[in-house]
């Protein structure tokens, strides 16, 4: 009897270990998801990606909106790290977050994996078990300014001069994406020999009600002063495209590859906008893999959670970054193996991801 009283001990030390090291009881681990807002259909298609991951790998995921509040999101946090979570992916509401997340993570021992929005680079200092696994935002503005340049190359005459003159629908101000997107939009343009005039730029928030809305009002002020609109996401970019068919901006002939008679891009390559651009309607977008991102953010911190992970380990079909890029926080050499950068895709009718994946 002592003899078995001393095994069932030691049986239920070795189970609260297992549940301490965030492993469930069945030895799978237990993951949270702290996701920004689940609004913008990228974002939805990321955890929708995350929760499929979970499910085939018998992980027990957490979901959590912050619904854009940072202050919602780090009280998130710290009730799943009460909770015994240890192990997280995260699309941070602001970067500036980041440090104190990841220091809250570190005193548990934890890992976190940071997507769409970039941690910043002192919060992948905290430990080597923290994580960037995006895309690089510079380079997905540099695509759209290749299709632009490109539709204009085809079409000189809808640009006289190499002269654009630029409606510019921005996402969330100050949002890095905001940010490098439009400095990559511009540098592509100018290296092409395009000469930009914004004729008016403005924030809709990364929602396609307020581009609408937003394009509305140009459109009363600039009717016939512009010849090209690009919007930062899909979303905007489709809401600009209905804004411009209810005021009468389309024409019969599709041959440039739209009805409209200025071309609307856009970035993140979403189911919608593909059907926008089979319609002829959207000219072309970017893709910012969504899965692409969430399972490198996944398979990384699944790989510290169970024990496998090795620096410099490949994560999701990702590999880890080896030489510093120019945007942060993937230019610092010191935390770069803990970058895992998805490239970003121009996305025309010519292109192979089009051609495989519209319907």
């Amino acid at each position: 009897m002592k003899k078995l009283v001393m095994l069932m001990t030691a049986l239920v030390m070795i189970s609260t270990m297992v549940l301490a090291s965030g492993q469930g009881a069945a030895g799978s681990a237990r993951i949270a998801l702290l996701m920004r807002n689940m609004d913008e259909q990228f974002l939805k298609d990321y955890s929708e990606n995350v929760r499929k991951l979970a499910t085939e790998k018998g992980v027990a995921l957490n979901v959590q909106d912050a619904r854009s509040d940072g202050a919602t999101q780090l009280t998130q946090l710290q009730t799943l790290l009460n909770q015994g979570y240890k192990y997280f992916i995260i699309v941070p509401c602001v970067s500036e977050l980041s440090e104190q997340m990841n220091q809250w993570i570190q005193e548990k021992g934890g890992a976190a994996a940071y997507s769409n929005i970039q941690p910043t680079p002192a919060s992948l200092k905290v430990g080597k078990n923290f994580f960037f696994a995006s895309s690089p935002e510079f380079v997905g503005g540099r695509y759209q300014g290749q299709l632009i340049a490109d539709y204009f190359d085809k079409n000189p005459a809808k640009a006289p001069g190499k002269v654009l003159n630029m409606l510019l629908i921005l996402g969330q101000l100050g949002h890095p994406a905001q940010i490098n997107r439009e400095a990559g939009l511009m540098a592509e343009l100018k290296t092409r020999g395009y000469t930009v005039n914004v004729i008016a730029r403005d924030t809709a928030n990364w929602t396609p009600d307020q581009s609408q809305q937003k394009m509305d009002a140009w459109i009363g002020a600039y009717r016939g002063q512009f010849n090209v609109v690009a919007a930062q996401n899909d979303g905007m970019a489709l809401g600009a495209v209905e804004s411009l068919i209810q005021n009468g901006y389309t024409k019969n002939d599709a041959s440039d590859g739209t009805i409209l008679t200025v071309p609307v891009l856009g970035i993140d390559a979403t189911g919608e906008a593909l059907n926008s651009m089979k319609e002829n309607k959207l000219y072309a977008t970017v893709l910012q893999d969504a899965v692409g991102q969430s399972a490198a953010a996944f398979d990384v911190v699944y790989q510290v959670a169970t024990g496998t992970y090795k620096s410099g380990n490949p994560a999701g079909g990702t590999p880890a970054a080896t030489v510093p890029i120019d945007e942060s926080p993937a230019n610092d050499p010191a935390t770069i193996s803990q970058c895992y950068l998805v490239p970003f895709v121009p996305v025309d009718k010519n292109s192979d991801y089009y051609k495989q994946n519209v319907k």
